[in-house]
């Protein structure tokens, strides 16, 4: 089977290329532009405050995360030790149902996370928001590890596991399982939502999760190999094609697959990334109390130039909730496959997720920024480029050029960086979108199959176009998902609070033992 899925690709390849002409790009953008605006008006729709207008969609994630985390007795400060333990296979008990380990669970979701984001997202932020954006970023990012456990432990509650051994989680299953619980008609409640729920998932894999990251990744590894000049500038689609195969052979072993690279490939270049930001900030040590001087006086205390209190804690909150999409569902996907009877366990290991995203590789690349004086472009150069509309790839340039004020040469290390967390957070997303089309379409392999082959076609397609109608459709999707997600955590959530309190007593009584 996996050779007829390859023999398929490549007969796909060629039409491929000529449909990934620069010129296409117009006429992709007239069929998309008005699917997209009206859908992100939908997803998007702001409302008022003072002056300001807040997309609602952030304030639903923003709102949940603080409800969760007070609901659960600030699970995501009480329970960061036994996290720790649990992520280290301190309670791991052999022949426990699953496919994964907590580690290569944590890898994986977090490998859909970590990413361009952290590198441009920051950047922008910080641009609009000030140094003070920092703080409510940090802030965000601290609610949202309660999110993340909430849906993480509903993902284990409620997974199927098979007969073979592999095991199907997420937002769909606890959506038309859990609410099937509270009779007939919650039961229907629950399966709309489930679908509505998959539908997003499969169009943000699509989108987002995959031509977005691959775009991007292309984009600066033809800025650092020459630019206009590069042997890739007008033939994008070789690079595509090459990270397509790539992206084939992992997702075709399946999660087991996905989990053995991430769990290599992310602590890789995690570490690339912050290694880095350790050697800037250690080599402007001076700085560093500056810098979180300016952190916490911008957050309270803001210039005009930033819109104030209310604009920075916007432009903060913003990054947080788009960084770790804490109360997307996403990540439940990938930790309903982990080894563990208890559902508890995997929800305390996935809380780390916006700790590390969040909090420790958001900040530091902000505090890189901060104390490179915004490199080679100052602070309110970059407000007026990010004001008019600048993307992503100015984004980029900014925190290359805020590293290369001590990395000389930093720009090719960043290179590096984007196309491994591109390529981490395509199988990672590919994986939570064909668990979304086999809940539509079924359990089978001709269903895995041909998800699979999809996506890695619109990895092709992904980087031969700049239809920027396509990636934002995409990204619309991804944060459509919150909405039926969100509204499953406050339904379910008694259920996660009652399995806590049962699983830190068997903890605390011993029933639980450490084993190692």
């Amino acid at each position: 089977m996996k050779r007829s899925l390859f023999t398929i690709f490549l007969t796909t390849f060629i039409p491929i290329l000529s449909f990934a002409q620069s010129s296409i790009d117009d006429k992709i953008n007239a069929v998309f532009d008005p699917i997209t605006s009206a859908v992100e008006r939908v997803i998007f729709f702001t409302v008022s405050f003072g002056e300001f207008t807040i997309p609602f969609v952030l304030i639903w994630l923003i709102t949940g995360a603080i409800f969760f985390t007070i609901y659960m007795r600030f699970v995501n400060i009480t329970a960061f030790r036994h996290a720790l333990d649990v992520v280290r296979g301190k309670y791991d008990k052999p022949g426990e149902k699953g496919e994964v380990s907590h580690f290569q669970a944590l890898a994986t979701a977090l490998s859909g996370t970590v990413g361009v984001g952290n590198i441009a997202g920051v950047a922008i932020a910080v641009s609009l928001g000030g140094p003070g954006a920092t703080f409510w970023m940090i802030l965000a990012g601290i609610f949202g590890m309660a999110s993340k456990f909430v849906e993480c432990s509903l993902g284990v509650m409620y997974r199927n596991v098979h007969s073979d051994g592999s095991v199907s989680g997420g937002p769909m299953y606890y959506m038309s399982k859990g609410f099937a619980e509270k009779g007939p008609f919650w039961g229907t409640v629950g399966k709309v939502l489930a679908v509505l729920f998959a539908i997003a998932c499969i169009g943000g894999s699509l989108g987002g999760g995959n031509m977005v990251q691959i775009n991007q990744a292309t984009q600066q590894l033809i800025a650092v190999t020459g630019g206009e000049n590069s042997f890739l500038a007008g033939q994008a689609w070789i690079f595509g094609a090459l990270m397509a195969v790539i992206v084939g052979i992992v997702i075709l072993g399946g999660i087991k697959s996905i989990a053995k690279v991430t769990d290599k490939v992310v602590p890789f270049m995690v570490g690339i990334y912050v290694t880095a930001a350790i050697i800037v900030l250690i080599a402007n040590i001076s700085q560093i109390p500056g810098a979180f001087g300016q952190i916490f006086a911008g957050a309270f205390s803001s210039k005009a130039m930033y819109g104030g209190i209310v604009g920075v804690l916007i432009q903060g909150f913003r990054r947080a909730a788009f960084s770790n999409e804490a109360g997307v569902g996403s990540a439940s996907i990938a930790h309903s496959a982990v080894k563990t009877d208890e559902p508890i366990s995997e929800g305390v290991v996935a809380l780390l997720e916006p700790f590390i995203d969040t909090v420790v590789i958001c900040t530091m690349t902000a505090l890189v920024i901060v104390i490179s004086g915004y490199g080679d472009i100052g602070a309110e150069a970059a407000f007026q480029s990010f004001s008019s509309g600048s993307g992503n790839d100015a984004a980029i340039a900014l925190t290359s050029s805020a590293f290369a004020q001590t990395i000389s040469w930093f720009p090719i290390v960043l290179s590096l960086a984007v196309i491994l967390f591109a390529l981490s957070t395509m199988i990672s997303w590919s994986y939570y979108g064909l668990k979304s089309w086999t809940y539509l379409f079924g359990e089978s392999k001709t269903a895995e199959n041909i998800y699979k082959l999809i996506f890695c076609v619109f990895v092709i397609i992904g980087s031969a176009i700049t239809a920027k109608s396509v990636f934002n459709f995409g990204d619309a999707m991804i944060f459509a998902m919150c909405f039926p997600n969100v509204f499953a955590l406050y339904f379910l959530i008694p259920n996660v609070r009652k399995a806590y309190n049962k699983y830190m007593d068997k903890i605390k009584s011993g029933e639980i033992a450490r084993t190692s």
